[in-house]
């Protein structure tokens, strides 16, 4: 009689296979629909999504802002010819 149950399983035994049964089929079934719902999405921001680049705003060179405001009559013309060479560092052509 050294051995009471004969190799039956007890209660605590049953409840584990129970268990770990119930946690085998879940880990099923929520396999499968993550293998259905997202089969090649990729994440938008993990670890190896690319990191996108700013760039400043492209400024617009002083000469079409000039001849803009000469077309919309907020200068002159003889303005309008003097402005690049004072913006560049010279002197402004004579008056002539």
């Amino acid at each position: 009689m050294m051995f009471r149950n004969d190799g039956g399983t007890n209660g605590r035994g049953l409840g584990l296979m129970t268990l770990s049964m119930l946690l085998f089929r879940a880990l099923v079934v929520f396999g499968g629909i993550a293998l259905v719902r997202y089969p090649g999405r990729t994440a938008p921001h993990g670890p190896t999504a690319p990191v996108p680049r700013l760039t400043p705003p492209q400024r617009p060179t002083p000469d079409p802002v000039l001849a803009e405001r000469l077309a919309r009559g907020e200068i002159d013309p003889d303005e309008y010819r003097a402005r690049p060479h004072t913006l560049r560092g010279g002197d402004p052509p004579a008056a002539g």
